[in-house]
């Protein structure tokens, strides 16, 4: 039986599934990135070396990336999830304004269970990791395209990579940055204080326990 949504001053945020997702993924995208960076910084290969080993799991790593949000498709809270980050409303826009005028105030920034800044986070990841894949596998792969083909998935794969890595850093530095939110991540639930700083929004929209 799942925990209850709602225990004294905590509220539940994410379940077990959507946990063991975010945790699965981001294992496989942190070996993913280190393993590129050992392919294209000299100094970490040379560190490294076993070059056809830290190709493999590079390779192997960012085919499989999808894989857990796939097998996590058959949670309802997970999709109930998927879907909040899919939809943009009023009080997105409103986030988005405040941001732009560097308005810090919670009032200005109403959000549901996820803000804007989340919501667009979600989206370009999605589709980076599968704009990274399809050059993945024209590299991989030789023949499947021409040679000029093969040279603009390269230029497009190393660039979008880079691009990742400066994201990602910006999203684990916003996470360490909030203890709060890691918590909710970590353990399911966080402060009810916490889960309603989000501004307009009615609260059950707000921790959205699914």
């Amino acid at each position: 039986m799942p925990p209850p949504p709602e225990t004294g001053g905590r509220v539940r945020r994410f379940s077990a599934p959507v946990r063991w997702v975010h945790r699965t993924t981001a294992a496989l995208t942190l070996l993913c990135v280190a393993t590129a960076a050992c392919l294209y910084v000299p100094q970490l290969a040379e560190l490294v070396g076993r070059r056809h080993l830290v190709v493999t799991l590079h390779e192997w790593s960012g085919l499989i990336i999808p894989v857990p949000l796939l097998a996590g498709l058959v949670a309802r809270s997970l999709r109930a999830d998927l879907g909040r980050l899919n939809r943009f409303g009023p009080h997105d826009r409103q986030w988005l304004r405040a941001v732009r005028r560097r308005d810090h105030r919670p009032e200005s920034r109403p959000a549901g269970k996820f803000n804007a800044g989340q919501k667009l986070y979600a989206a370009w990841i999605a589709g980076a990791v599968l704009v990274m894949a399809g050059t993945g596998l024209l590299m991989w792969f030789t023949g499947l395209a021409p040679l000029m083909w093969r040279t603009g998935a390269t230029f497009v794969h190393d660039w979008l990579a880079l691009a990742i890595g400066i994201v990602l850093g910006g999203h684990i530095a916003m996470a360490l940055a909030d203890p709060e939110a890691r918590r909710g991540m970590r353990t399911g639930s966080v402060e009810r204080r916490w889960a309603g700083a989000g501004g307009a929004v009615p609260r059950g929209s707000v921790t959205g326990a699914g």
